[in-house]
C-alpha cells in the first residue's frame, strides 16, 4: 500500500482486478497508438490518381527548407478512413497530437540522412483545411465545444506574437526539488502551479511552504503565438443586432499571417478558457462560466464573399468578352448605364464612379515619392437626389467595400485605434474603415455632418495614402490606400445659386483632395420631372417581370454553359455572374 502515498503516482495498471470493470486507460492508450499508425500510413501513402504521394513529398520539402509544418485536407482523410477522420472531427484535442507525432516520425524517415547538426527531429505542425462552408460566429453552440468548427468574419485586431511554455521545468524554492518536462496544455486555458511540495517531507529541517514551486526559464521550450480578434461578416449580422466577436489563438507558424482588415475562413477547435476577472469584488456566481474561444488549426484569407470580387481567375473566353467590349465604339457608355441602371440620368456622376472603381495606377517617382492612383470623389447638392443609393450601390460591387455615416463615425472609426488588451494589460491597435477598406472603396455618407476635427484625420489618408500613429508607445504607419466617394448637402439644406460659394462648409484642404467634385441639383423642371416619374413607376411595374426575365434567362444561360461567365443581364447592361 505504499504506492498510494506517492503524490507521483497517477495511475495504476489493474492487472490482478477480476470485476470485469473495463480499464479505461489502457483502451485509450490503445486507440492513441492505432490511430498514430493510420495517420502515419495516410501521410506515407495517400495519393490523387495513384501517381503522387502529395502528403510525403509535401512534408519532405517543407522539412528541407526548414518550414516545420504539413497541411492536411480533411476531405482527403475522409476519403483514405473515414473512422479515423471522424475522430479527429469530433475529439482534436485528443488526437491531434497523434496526428502531429505521426508527421514527426514519417519526417524522421523521409529525410534520412541527416546532417550532423540536424540529428534531432524537430517538432511538426500539422495544419487542418475543410472543404465546406463555414458558419457565422453566432451560430457556434456549447454542444459544439472541443470539436472542429470552420467560422468566417473579420480580422479587426492582432495582437504582437509572445511566447508560451509548451513544456516546463518546476524547481521548490526551498528544497530544491525538480520536476523537470512537464507538458502543458495548448491553448489559452492557463497552467496552475502544484500547490504543495512532491519531494518526501520526511528528515527535512524545514517543511517546504504552500506554493514552494517556481518555473526555471532556461529550461522551457516555448513557442510563438498571438491572439486575433474575429467580427462577423457585415451580411451575417441580423437587422438591428450589433456585430460579434470570437477570440482566436494562433500558435508557430500559423501567427502573422493576417493583419487588421482581412476577411478570412477560420478551421479551429472551438475551446472554452476562464472569464477574466479582478481581484477586488469577484462574483462567485461567475466561477462556473467559461468564455468561448477558437484555437486556430487553419487559415484562409478570402478574395470571395459579398464585398468582394468573386473572381480569382478568368477564363480565356472571358478575357475574349472584355476584349469585344473594349472595342465597341458605346464602351463608356455601357459601363455608365450598367451602374445603378434604377437611378435615372446623372451620366456624368456615374462615369466618374467608373472611374473610381476601375481606379488609376499608382505611380513611384525617381526620387522615391509616390502618386497616389486611387480617385477621390465628392457628392454636393439637394436632398433626394439619389445620392445614397449610388453610395450602396459602390459599396456593393467594389472589391472591397466599406460604408459609412458621418454623423456616426468619429477619427479613430475612420482612422486607427490604440486599445489597451483585457489579459495581457498591454496597448493593442485596431484597424478602422479606412484601413479594413484597403485596395478597396470606403463609403462616406453626410460628409457635411462629420466634426471637423474628425474630418482632419483623413488628410493624410486621402493624399499620402497612409496612416500614422503615434500613440501610448505605440509608433507606426499603417496602410489606406483606397477611394473614398462621399456625399453631402450644402449648408442651407438645398442649393442656392444666388450665395454661390456660401453653400458648401468645407475647408479648402478637404476639397483639394477630391478629384471630382459634383453639384447635384433638384432643378424646377416639369418635362423632367414628368419623365423621371414616369422612370420610377416603369421601375415599380416592370420589377417583377425583370426579376422573371433575369430568372429565364440565368436558367437558359445554365443550360447553355455551366462555369462560364455571364457578361449581360436581360436588358443587355453588363454583369459578372458565374453559372455554376
Amino acid at each position: 500500500m505504499s504506492n498510494f502515498d506517492d503524490p507521483g503516482l497517477y495511475y495504476q495498471e489493474r492487472f490482478f482486478a477480476n470485476d470485469g470493470v473495463p480499464d479505461t486507460g489502457r483502451e485509450m492508450i490503445a486507440e492513441y497508438k492505432q490511430l498514430t499508425g493510420q495517420f502515419r500510413s495516410f501521410i506515407r501513402e495517400f495519393s490523387l490518381g495513384g501517381f503522387e504521394m502529395i502528403y510525403r513529398e509535401q512534408l519532405k520539402k517543407n522539412y528541407i527548407s526548414g518550414h516545420y509544418q504539413l497541411d492536411v485536407s480533411l476531405n482527403h482523410l475522409k476519403i483514405y478512413n473515414e473512422e479515423a477522420a471522424l475522430k479527429l472531427r469530433n475529439h482534436p484535442g485528443k488526437f491531434l497530437p497523434a496526428f502531429e507525432e505521426a508527421a514527426k516520425s514519417v519526417a524522421d524517415e523521409i529525410t534520412q540522412p541527416r546532417p550532423e547538426e540536424n540529428k534531432e527531429v524537430h517538432d511538426i505542425q500539422v495544419t487542418l483545411s475543410l472543404d465546406e462552408y463555414s458558419v457565422p460566429i453566432r451560430h457556434l453552440k456549447s454542444s459544439q465545444v472541443s470539436q472542429i468548427v470552420k467560422v468566417s468574419g473579420i480580422i479587426v485586431a492582432a495582437t504582437q506574437v509572445r511566447a508560451k511554455a509548451t513544456r516546463v521545468t518546476l524547481q521548490c524554492r526551498t528544497c530544491r526539488h525538480i520536476v523537470s518536462n512537464l507538458a502543458l496544455k495548448p491553448g489559452l486555458e492557463g497552467f496552475q502551479l502544484p500547490r504543495t511540495c512532491g519531494a518526501p517531507q520526511q528528515g527535512q529541517l524545514q517543511r517546504c511552504p504552500i506554493d514552494p514551486y517556481h518555473i526555471v526559464p532556461d529550461k522551457c521550450v516555448c513557442v510563438d503565438y498571438q491572439t486575433l480578434k474575429l467580427q462577423e461578416n457585415p451580411e451575417d449580422v441580423p437587422h438591428g443586432e450589433m456585430p460579434r466577436h470570437l477570440q482566436l489563438y494562433c500558435d508557430r507558424y500559423l501567427t502573422d499571417k493576417v493583419a487588421p482588415g482581412n476577411r478570412v475562413t477560420i478551421i479551429g477547435v472551438y475551446s472554452i478558457k476562464k472569464m477574466f476577472q479582478k481581484k477586488k469584488g469577484m462574483d462567485k456566481s461567475l466561477s462556473g462560466i467559461r468564455t468561448p474561444y477558437l484555437r486556430v488549426l487553419g487559415i484562409h484569407v478570402e478574395t470571395s464573399g459579398p464585398g468582394r470580387s468573386d473572381f480569382s481567375e478568368f477564363t480565356p473566353q472571358d478575357e475574349r468578352n472584355f476584349k469585344e467590349i473594349a472595342k465597341r465604339s458605346d464602351c463608356c457608355e455601357l459601363i455608365a448605364k450598367s451602374i445603378a441602371p434604377s437611378i435615372y440620368g446623372s451620366s456624368d456622376i456615374k462615369k466618374s464612379i467608373a472611374c473610381l472603381l476601375f481606379g488609376g495606377s499608382r505611380k513611384r517617382l525617381p526620387d522615391g515619392l509616390t502618386r497616389r492612383g486611387d480617385i477621390n470623389v465628392l457628392l454636393l447638392g439637394d436632398p433626394g437626389t439619389a445620392k445614397s443609393q449610388l453610395l450602396k450601390f459602390v459599396e456593393q460591387v467594389a472589391p472591397i467595400g466599406v460604408y459609412t455615416s458621418g454623423k456616426g463615425s468619429s477619427a479613430a472609426g475612420l482612422t486607427a485605434s490604440v486599445i489597451r488588451d483585457p489579459n495581457s494589460r498591454s496597448f493593442i491597435m485596431e484597424g478602422g474603415a479606412m484601413v479594413l477598406a484597403d485596395g478597396g472603396v470606403v463609403c462616406i455618407d453626410e460628409f457635411d455632418k462629420m466634426r471637423e476635427d474628425d474630418r482632419v484625420a483623413i488628410h493624410e489618408a486621402m493624399e499620402q495614402q497612409t496612416i500614422s500613429i503615434a500613440k501610448a508607445g505605440i509608433t507606426t504607419t499603417l496602410n489606406s490606400r483606397c477611394s473614398v466617394l462621399a456625399a453631402a448637402n450644402s449648408v442651407y439644406g438645398r442649393w442656392d445659386d444666388a450665395r454661390g460659394e456660401e453653400n458648401i462648409d468645407f475647408m479648402p484642404t478637404i476639397l483639394s483632395r477630391f478629384d471630382m467634385i459634383y453639384i447635384v441639383k433638384d432643378s424646377h423642371d416639369v418635362q423632367r420631372d414628368a419623365t423621371l416619374a414616369r422612370h420610377v413607376i416603369e421601375v415599380h411595374v416592370n420589377a417583377s417581370q425583370a426579376n422573371d426575365r433575369i430568372q429565364d434567362h440565368a436558367d437558359v444561360n445554365l443550360a447553355a454553359s455551366q462555369g462560364a461567365t455571364q457578361m449581360f443581364d436581360s436588358d443587355g447592361l453588363l454583369t459578372l455572374r458565374k453559372n455554376v
